[in-house]
């Protein structure tokens, strides 16, 4: 079980003592959302970002690409330890895996929550990590869709039949509640951002972290 804290959520005039912080708690990923304002609405991030993480720290890098043709920029992020691309964001799937794999990265592919599982199944076998997106991406602090939950289940049940390997994330208002809806569906990769740097980073960290051992065995 991984929590993976957001990077977007941080406070950037504060961002090295609150990484600081998220170290001294175990935590060894941290998740990197790239956006281009064009698949989502917002924008953030880059290769100078992911750059300056590899050199200055010892995260694993998870980095969310939220962009147009992913396929087109992933040699920018040779630097990441995973990436994720959207099924919904190329028309080039396959290729955009084979290159993220070709860099010796691990290759993750999420869905937005109006995707289904079966868009995805023929691309299973080479992934890493499946990403199961919660709310709509790039729109910060919407409700948490339970209906995913069905998907995650899916992929679970894939997962067992098939003797797959990939890792079950989720991304999207996950917090103390819905991280157990979760953990009950069968995920075992968690995003969290703003439930993490909105008050106390430690008091938050543990309260996640009281809820998956509840399911570690």
């Amino acid at each position: 079980m991984i929590i993976l804290p957001s990077l977007l959520n941080a406070n950037t005039y504060n961002i090295k003592e609150q990484l600081q912080i998220l170290k001294d708690k175990g935590i060894d990923h941290l998740h990197v959302d790239v956006m281009d304002g064009q698949f989502v609405p917002s924008q953030a991030f880059g290769p100078n970002t992911v750059n300056d993480l590899k050199n200055m720290t010892d995260f694993k890098l998870d980095i969310h690409l939220m962009i147009e043709n992913p396929e087109k920029h992933i040699p920018l992020y040779k630097n990441a330890d995973i990436i994720t691309v959207h099924y919904e964001s190329t028309r080039h799937l396959y290729r955009a895996i084979q290159l993220i794999k070709n860099m010796g990265l691990k290759a993750c592919v999420a869905i937005n929550p109006a995707t289904s599982v079966s868009m995805i199944e023929e691309v299973l076998p080479m992934l890493d990590q499946v990403l199961v997106m919660t709310i709509n991406p790039g729109v910060p602090g919407e409700k948490f869709i339970a209906q995913t939950m069905t998907k995650i289940e899916k992929l679970d049940q894939l997962k067992k039949e098939k003797n797959y390997h990939f890792n079950i994330e989720v991304d999207g208002n996950v917090n103390k509640d819905t991280i157990n809806e979760c953990l009950k569906a069968g995920a075992n990769m968690f995003v969290s951002g703003s439930y993490i740097f909105n008050g106390s980073i430690p008091d938050n960290i543990d309260s996640l972290l009281e809820e998956v051992k509840k399911y570690e065995y």
